[in-house]
């Protein structure tokens, strides 16, 4: 960008508190008076500059988190446009929320033996306060939530009329889908039995977020923005259910080193639902990777060295106070576009 629009860019952000992005050549709030009116086009319309940023999804933001030989989620194909943070992808310019809700399952409503303080939710619901005054926040989520829940209870529920609202829909969800698929191979399914059903809970996931961008004039003519994670898993990419000391309670046991095609599956589906919807994912399972039940395992793929948090706590699924935080995280490096310095 050049020098002048740099400078028109600065100095609308002091007069009128617009968050200008050098680094995107976004502006992110409107407001101005007619006479400034000129200068806001000129340097919202610039063609953003950027530092050349090459190399495959993995290479810019996962390189040496899992062993690609044995196969991990290829999102390249799918040409989404990642954010300079990492979290996630960056599809959406997120700017004067009116209104928070959340969708989805366990995660996202919360579980102890976290404090409810310390939920995910709760965090993000803070910071974003913070950012846009008087926000709205709701839920709809719920304990056991899976994808068909999206479309048969929970969107109704949150969702019964259209809203002038600005609007930012946050959620979890699939985890317990997964989970479903871990019992079915535990019980003796092989994964090509299990794949279609994964197909299924992908197609419907996908189809609970079209929701919101067919009609979407009309539904939410003061706009909509839907930001969900993908989905992580505890085995740190082992498929060792036993690692986790009380899986079995649960349900999964034994050795099941082959759903690994099932979460590369499932969690391409969900980049590429994020692609053709125009929504963004947080990459959770590359983040979570490494801080499962194997974090302490030097052989591990995902290994990030001594001392490394687990994330993950004794139901093996949901997440400690040290994981809501880094989920929470995610989503707002995503949802604000929080770039590193």
């Amino acid at each position: 960008m050049n020098r002048q629009l740099r400078i028109a860019g600065d100095a609308i952000a002091s007069i009128e508190g617009i968050g200008f992005s050098h680094a995107s050549g976004r502006c992110r709030r409107y407001g101005l008076g007619m006479r400034m009116l000129p200068l806001l086009l000129l340097a919202c319309t610039a063609e953003p500059v950027e530092e050349p940023w090459d190399g495959t999804v993995r290479e810019r933001c996962f390189e040496g988190v899992g062993d690609p030989a044995k196969g991990l989620p290829e999102y390249d194909v799918f040409e989404p446009t990642i954010g300079r943070h990492c979290a996630g992808t960056d599809h959406q310019d997120i700017a004067a929320v009116e209104r928070l809700v959340f969708l989805g399952d366990s995660v996202t409503v919360g579980t102890p033996p976290t404090d409810p303080e310390d939920f995910y939710a709760e965090l993000v619901s803070r910071a974003l306060q913070d950012e846009w005054p008087g926000l709205q926040v709701d839920s709809c989520a719920e304990w056991g939530a899976r994808g068909h829940h999206l479309m048969s209870d929970q969107i109704p529920r949150c969702f019964p009329e259209p809203t002038d609202q600005r609007t930012l829909v946050v959620m979890t969800l699939g985890g317990n889908d997964m989970s479903n698929a871990a019992q079915d191979i535990s019980a003796g399914a092989t994964v090509e039995e299990i794949m279609p059903d994964v197909e299924e809970w992908s197609n419907t996931f996908r189809t609970a977020i079209q929701w919101f961008r067919e009609d979407e004039a009309t539904r939410f003519p003061g706009g909509v923005d839907v930001v969900f994670a993908n989905i992580y898993e505890f085995t740190d990419t082992t498929g060792d259910m036993d690692a986790c000391p009380t899986a079995a309670t649960f349900g999964v046991s034994g050795q099941a080193p082959e759903i690994r095609s099932a979460y590369v599956s499932i969690n391409e589906h969900y980049v590429e639902t994020a692609v053709l919807t125009g929504t963004d994912v947080v990459f959770s399972l590359e983040h979570f990777c490494g801080h499962g039940f194997k974090n302490e395992d030097p052989d591990n793929e995902c290994y990030r060295g001594p001392g490394t948090e687990r994330w993950f706590d004794g139901t093996c699924i949901h997440p400690t106070p040290e994981g809501h935080e880094a989920l929470a995280d995610l989503f707002l490096d995503v949802i604000l576009d929080r770039v590193p310095e």
